[in-house]
């Protein structure tokens, strides 16, 4: 797989409605959907299963499951390394548990899924920046 695939896979859910817990491209999905749509068309199988959560699942809990389970299937780089086709997560409050993810597109853009907007490509601007919580590339990436 090369990362020209992921972003174009990623590229082809631009415009699908946010939907909390979705993953079906055109029809509505979330960051997490967005990010297993790909997985799926690119790698096949989903490597875990994805247990119900609420919106507010990170704050309820305060466990990081999104970054273990990104630890556990992605391969973690340093976040300052990132690429297109690799993974952010952030952190929306500083010291909470990671709660979105994104792909990044192109240097300085990132496509996402989030509450009221459909899956969109937008700038990876500061405030996007102060909220990265880890960076991690595909496994077996070509290039």
């Amino acid at each position: 797989m090369r990362r020209a695939d992921i972003v174009d896979t990623a590229r082809e859910w631009l415009g699908t409605p946010y939907q909390h817990q979705a993953s079906r491209k055109g029809v509505g999905t979330d960051c997490l959907g967005l990010l297993r749509g790909v997985w799926r068309a690119l790698c096949g199988a989903e490597p875990l299963p994805v247990p119900p959560y609420a919106p507010d699942w990170a704050e309820l809990k305060g466990e990081d499951a999104l970054l273990k389970a990104a630890r556990e299937v992605l391969v973690e780089i340093p976040a300052g390394k990132a690429a297109e086709g690799d993974v952010l997560l952030f952190r929306m409050v500083q010291g909470a548990p990671a709660k979105h993810c994104a792909i990044v597109s192109a240097p300085g853009w990132i496509i996402h899924a989030y509450w009221g907007r459909s899956v969109c490509q937008t700038r990876l601007v500061p405030w996007w920046e102060r909220r990265i919580a880890a960076a991690f590339s595909f496994p077996g990436l070509e290039d």
